[in-house]
């Protein structure tokens, strides 16, 4: 059972781009019971002004998807942001291109990675990795991208920020993958997936949580074994009218586990 539902913000990206619009689509988060937020990227306004209108609808920053670059390379700037947002969880949102083909380049991610987040862990902050499906490939033919990052990353100053539909995606399992990072995953994003038929094919898409082929009861009575401390949903698209209305659909199912 958990309290707070979270909301990664990529989800209402198309609302964020001025002032005006986020202060409604933070009011209608607040409204289906959304308390807590992971940002994507840099907001179109400015950066304070944008958390003051969170707190005005009583939701809290939880964590981010920011720029790699900014997040690797210019740390003081990193989190001069973090701490006006009052978080300390600083992510990113995905690895480069570069090093999702390539061995060395993967390598040479990864010692950026930890030493960045040996910076921030003297800061008291904590650098997060958020996975897509293309982890799950076989960077060496045998061992997959998340198996390196599981093994590579530092699990002291690192943690997960594991997405359930994108781990199913990548033909994993989605419990097995949480059970084996337990005690590095502060932030699950709940993700929904199933089958979608598309010029004869069966594609795996995006779904509202509990309306796809995932198996909720097992993921969150595990979520909450291994001490998952933010429970955010996302989706990227597929919504079912507006992205309130789906994530309308997300929170009630979720209803069921929360306090």
């Amino acid at each position: 059972m958990f309290k707070n539902l979270g909301l990664q913000l990529y989800t209402v990206r198309e609302y964020l781009k001025e002032a005006a619009s986020a202060d409604l689509a933070f009011e209608k988060l607040a409204a289906l019971g959304y308390t807590e937020a992971q940002t994507a990227g840099t907001p179109a306004f400015d950066a304070a002004e944008f958390y003051a209108l969170l707190q005005k609808h009583g939701i809290s920053i939880v964590g981010t998807h920011y720029d790699t670059q900014k997040v690797l390379y210019d740390h003081e700037h990193t989190m001069a942001l973090h701490r006006l947002w009052n978080t300390t969880n600083i992510g990113i949102g995905a690895m480069p291109k570069e090093p999702r083909t390539d061995l060395k380049a993967l390598g040479q991610f990864m010692e950026d990675f930890n030493r960045a987040a040996e910076v921030y862990a003297k800061n008291g902050f904590k650098l997060t990795y958020h996975n897509h499906s293309f982890e799950f490939v076989r960077i060496d033919g045998f061992k997959t991208i998340m198996d390196l990052l599981y093994e590579n990353l530092d699990p002291k100053n690192t943690s997960f920020v594991l997405d359930t539909c994108w781990v199913a995606g990548g033909g994993a399992d989605v419990t097995d993958w949480m059970e084996k990072l337990a005690g590095r995953i502060d932030i699950l994003h709940l993700k929904d997936l199933y089958l979608k038929q598309e010029d004869g094919k069966n594609l795996p898409w995006m779904a509202e949580v509990g309306y796809g082929n995932l198996a909720w009861d097992k993921i969150m009575a595990t979520a909450e074994r291994i001490g998952v401390k933010h429970y955010v949903v996302e989706q990227d698209a597929a919504f079912h009218g507006t992205a309130f209305d789906s994530l309308k659909m997300s929170a009630d199912f979720l209803a069921k586990y929360r306090k």
